[in-house]
């Protein structure tokens, strides 16, 4: 079937009488969207997941850089087992393009390596060879999802400030709310102008979601003086827990499930926002901040 562009609220209600719709999305300039959460164990991967299969089903060209360089999970969660990943790039023995899996709506999977070392810690060689692989990406999709290991290490910081836009993924647990602002207070101390996307996941209730959401929002304008955008909010699903399971992505298999709609809503209104995005977030300048060798040269690169 032909897909046309529509409104977004034409787009999203069409998704919601039917959540199986491939509906178009408008295709503005490329994007680089790092995910992250404070703490381990709050659904990062997954929503990442979800989040790239949703948009690209709409017609948009993702790619998914797992870029957990220690526990590397995404071919986990999606059921696929890929014959090469970044160790075989980082080393030399296969390009890029030969490591890419094509997933379901064509996502392009980028798998990543258990036990590699931090990006900052790799050997200068390997980290630029790494990198200037990866560039194969600029003008080939028009969303880069990155999913960062979990908490608040330098890598997961050097992506972050690179990409220039995070999705923050919190649940309502007062540790995770605590990690996910100690994530936002180190972006802070950086002189790099990131956008910040805030998600609730595993809500009981839609009110106790979006409290702790604008509460987060709320503190981290007044102490940090950077402003938060609260996205939406996740349901606990117990298809969530199925999908896991059975490691088919959750969009895919219960695509009428209300964590699987709700993601649908924050993909379209995470679209919805390109025009006021940060300029100059774009895959190529995404790539030549993380030529940078640190975070900290990273941010005093920023403006190059």
């Amino acid at each position: 079937m032909s897909l046309t562009v529509r409104p977004f609220d034409d787009a999203i209600e069409a998704l919601v009488a039917d959540p199986a719709s491939t509906t178009a999305l408008p295709h503005p300039a490329s994007r680089v969207i790092a995910v992250a959460s404070g703490k381990g164990g709050v659904g990062k991967t997954n929503l990442a997941i979800n989040l790239g299969l949703s948009l690209a089903r709409r017609g948009l060209r993702v790619g998914l850089l797992d870029a957990d360089l220690g526990t590397a999970n995404v071919d986990v969660l999606m059921g696929i087992q890929p014959r090469y990943n970044l160790q075989h790039v980082v080393t030399g023995r296969r390009s890029l393009a030969q490591i890419i899996v094509a997933g379901p709506y064509g996502l392009q999977i980028i798998p990543g390596a258990s036990g590699l070392p931090d990006l900052v810690d790799l050997p200068d060689a390997q980290r630029d060879a790494l990198l200037r692989a990866l560039l194969v990406l600029s003008g080939s999709v028009d969303l880069l999802l990155i999913d960062t290991s979990a908490g608040v290490g330098r890598n997961v910081v050097q992506f972050i400030l690179a990409a220039g836009e995070v999705v923050v993924l919190t649940t309502p647990e007062p540790a995770a709310i605590v990690d996910a602002y100690a994530l936002m207070k180190i972006l802070a101390g950086y002189q790099v102008p990131v956008a910040i996307n805030l998600v609730v996941n595993c809500v009981r209730r839609d009110a106790e979601g979006d409290s702790t959401g604008h509460k987060l929002a709320a503190v981290a304008e007044q102490f940090l003086g950077r402003r938060v955008q609260p996205i939406g909010t996740l349901p606990y699903d117990q298809s969530v827990l199925e999908a896991v399971k059975s490691q088919v992505p959750l969009v895919r298999g219960w695509p009428r499930s209300p964590a699987a709609q709700a993601i649908d809503r924050i993909g379209e209104q995470l679209w919805r926002d390109a025009p006021t995005r940060q300029a100059g977030s774009d895959i190529g300048r995404f790539f030549r901040r993380m030529l940078w060798s640190s975070p900290v040269a990273c941010a005093a690169g920023a403006s190059q």
